[in-house]
């Protein structure tokens, strides 16, 4: 196909006296195409269709088989039509079962698509909706975690990034998304999410149970495979998917979550509702306190002691004795306690710090632990010589006999050698 371009442009070298060969050459497209278009046989920007329809006699044998298994893939069913006789291609065929419609519409598969849909009307602070966001290849490695809370009215959304799904982990992800929402709603909706209801089952997690019941917030279960049913928050977590995560620099946790409560205000508050904002909406919601202390949910992660007797937890680093350095602890944060204490694997508080703010880079070192790792630097010290190096060390005896073993060849017996000076003295008296 020429397009109107290219048309013009041949119309010009013609008239100019170039040859079609000569124009096929320079436009790099086919003689008989450029003569076509030059004789006015075709038309530029118009793609060249076949009136035949490829699959007119295999129609109902299709519309037929995908009756019988709506799920069938086109791949199988492309062999058995070609078996019948059919010529096209795959794409021949998945393109006229799209046009035709001959695949049958599947309620279970499809949710919400092909079937008639509807906005629920949400009354203001009436329910925060909650969902886990997996966020990929995050920049400090794997898959950043973060939960999503939105105000079903408003349209309003926060989110708190957590290392792991459990129940203490949502909880105090819950804890954080509600208190950068501002307030209570008087329901929670939630589908079987992770953490919160036990699998296999529409029961809450007795722990999840407890901390509703301490927010004093009610809590609505979403039919089984009907996630459309909390589409605020599914919408949200597409808009901030694409809208902040795609392009945010956030080399830690930390400072994703500094970055997102900054672009949850200045842009997402900022998205029009009707004749207002979401924001503006939101400040309209009449929501409840937040209790001021947080459930005491209890949080712990593993975390590896640094060669200088330091633990990284919320971007903040804790010490503890020497003797854990390059160990695995356990850091346990009860909510709405001011200190921390690090275990080591078998249970044992090893430590005990004031928590620092989130974020804010502090180090917090006890003297008993900075005095212990002085003594400990200051015992490694040594004054003997190093070793050496470049010394010659053949293998010996011991690893000849061992390599034997292995390769099943005899040890080379290397006999000592005898000289007989006698015979030493003899020789030299012949020389002249």
């Amino acid at each position: 196909m020429l397009t109107r371009e290219e048309d013009v442009e041949a119309g010009a070298l013609k008239a100019q006296g170039w040859s079609i060969s000569a124009i096929a050459r320079h436009q790099g497209r086919d003689r008989k195409t450029i003569r076509s278009y030059l004789n006015g046989e075709r038309v530029p920007g118009v793609r060249r269709t076949s009136t035949a329809d490829p699959l007119e006699r295999f129609a109902p044998y299709v519309r037929q088989r995908l009756a019988d298994d709506p799920h069938l893939q086109l791949s199988t069913l492309l062999r058995e039509v070609q078996d019948l006789g059919f010529t096209g291609s795959y794409q021949t065929l998945t393109r006229a079962v799209r046009s035709r419609g001959l695949r049958p519409h599947c309620e279970a598969c499809a949710g919400a698509k092909g079937r008639a849909t509807t906005e629920i009307e949400h009354p203001p602070g009436a329910e925060t909706q909650l969902d886990w966001l997996e966020l990929p290849e995050a920049p400090w490695g794997g898959t950043a975690l973060l939960l999503v809370g939105a105000l079903a009215h408003s349209g309003k959304f926060r989110g708190s990034f957590s290392e792991a799904k459990d129940t203490a982990h949502l909880i105090a992800a819950m804890d954080g998304v509600l208190r950068r929402l501002g307030g209570l709603t008087r329901r929670l909706r939630i589908d079987a999410i992770e953490g919160g209801v036990i699998p296999g089952t529409r029961r809450l997690v007795p722990a999840f149970a407890d901390a509703c019941r301490h927010y004093g917030i009610g809590v609505d279960l979403c039919p089984p495979r009907r996630g459309n049913r909390k589409g605020v928050v599914e919408k949200s977590n597409d808009y901030l998917a694409q809208a902040w995560w795609r392009t945010a620099e956030v080399p830690t946790p930390e400072q994703a979550q500094a970055s997102l409560d900054r672009f949850c205000v200045r842009v997402a508050d900022l998205r029009p509702r009707g004749d207002a904002t979401v924001g503006t909406l939101a400040a309209a919601e009449r929501l409840r306190a937040v209790p001021r202390t947080p459930y005491a949910a209890e949080v712990q992660v593993h975390r590896k002691v640094s060669w200088g007797a330091l633990v990284s937890f919320e971007g903040n680093r804790y010490s503890v004795p020497p003797a854990f350095v390059d160990a695995t602890v356990i850091v346990s944060v009860r909510l709405g306690e001011p200190t921390l204490q690090i275990r080591s694997v078998k249970g044992e508080v090893v430590a005990s710090h004031r928590r620092r703010p989130a974020g804010a880079g502090a180090l917090s070192r006890l003297d008993e632990h900075a005095a212990a790792l002085e003594r400990t630097v200051l015992a490694a010290f040594s004054t003997e010589r190093p070793c050496r190096r470049k010394v010659n060390r053949p293998p010996s005896e011991a690893a000849k006999a061992l390599a034997a073993e292995l390769t099943r060849t005899p040890v080379q017996q290397r006999l000592p050698v005898v000289v007989d000076l006698a015979r030493y003295e003899e020789l030299m008296r012949r020389v002249p």
